[in-house]
């Protein structure tokens, strides 16, 4: 079974520094209909303006994963990190027993489009952690590669959750396919682009929950990114 969340029809917010769409609930928008899927939470798409971001703020027991699409995002943080997101690197911090951080856009010029994920913790009161990798295009072209999981298999991050995270970039006309194992569940969200999951027309935006399926096929009708959720 496949679920469409489309674009469109997510929480939508411009405060003019900050243009955000949310998946799920989130903030002031709230839907009792949409308040996650399975171990997901948040899935919010941000577009942040040049010299803006948000000042610190503080997090408990989540895992919350950052993928930047266009610019760059700077990172502070309660651990002493200090670290640049660009394209094509993911960011996984573990808020656990509490951390506190501040996001902003480094550029004068060009503003910064990324996505915020949040996953719940395998459990409570983890200790804080941070961790940063670049996942090249050329490991995901035309290919879901691996870029979070349990045990940081295959060089990915290591996330404290039963979920695995897979990044793709299709060409037109390219399809890759995905083997869901029984009980498994997936999210699949559309980066950019526009793509046929087993059948169902997604765009950019749109997210999708797939549930009691054994395989999936992501079929590119032209350039495009995705990220899928693997989940308990």
């Amino acid at each position: 079974m496949i679920r469409l969340r489309r674009a469109s029809e997510r929480g939508h917010f411009d405060h003019g520094w900050l243009d955000t769409y949310h998946t799920f609930s989130f903030s002031r928008y709230y839907d009792p209909r949409h308040m996650g899927f399975r171990a997901l939470r948040v899935i919010n798409e941000d577009r942040v303006l040049p010299g803006r971001g948000f000042g610190t703020h503080g997090h408990e027991d989540m895992e919350i994963v950052t993928y930047v699409l266009d610019g760059a995002l700077e990172h502070r943080d309660s651990l002493g990190t200090g670290s640049t997101i660009r394209p094509g690197e993911l960011q996984r911090m573990t808020a656990g027993t509490g951390i506190t951080h501040s996001e902003f856009n480094p550029s004068t010029t060009e503003p910064v489009h990324l996505y915020q994920i949040w996953l719940l913790p395998e459990r409570p009161g983890l200790e804080p952690s941070y961790e940063q990798k670049a996942f090249p295009e050329a490991e995901r072209h035309d290919r879901l590669r691996l870029v979070a999981s349990p045990d940081g298999h295959d060089g990915s991050l290591s996330i404290r959750q039963d979920a695995r995270l897979y990044l793709g970039s299709l060409e037109r006309g390219r399809e890759i396919a995905h083997e869901l194992a029984p009980g498994r569940h997936a999210w699949v969200q559309v980066l950019r682009g526009g793509v046929e999951l087993s059948g169902v027309a997604m765009t950019a935006g749109d997210g999708a929950a797939v549930s009691d399926e054994s395989s999936l096929a992501i079929r590119a009708g032209e350039l495009s990114e995705v990220l899928l959720f693997e989940l308990a």
